[in-house]
């Protein structure tokens, strides 16, 4: 079963993406890097909870993270990850395009 292991890994990236606020953070780092403390005025939720999504990201290898002082930023470390959101929104248009056009029937 070891040639499943490629596909196991791709769905550990894809959980990782399987989150809003994972998403938002993602669309966030594409604009350049974020600290927890932006991310905070940004969501409006728990910085603990903020922080659990930013290393489920970091676990899977999507975004990496500089101390600067007292302040941790964090930045993508894959940006081709924003090809696939874009690819996902456009699988989405021609979702809804289709069954306008079943309506328009």
């Amino acid at each position: 079963m070891n040639h499943l292991k490629k596909y196991e890994t791709w769905a550990e990236i894809l959980k990782a993406l399987a989150s809003p606020v994972r998403l938002f953070i993602i669309e966030e780092l594409q604009k350049g890097e974020r600290s927890l403390g932006e991310f905070n005025k940004l969501l409006h939720i728990d910085i603990s909870t903020i922080s659990r999504h930013l290393s489920t990201l970091k676990k899977a290898g999507i975004i990496e993270s500089t101390k600067r002082g007292t302040q941790v930023y964090f930045r993508l470390k894959i940006p081709c990850v924003v090809n696939f959101l874009k690819c996902s929104e456009d699988v989405l248009k021609e979702s809804v395009q289709e069954k306008m056009k079943i309506l328009e029937m």
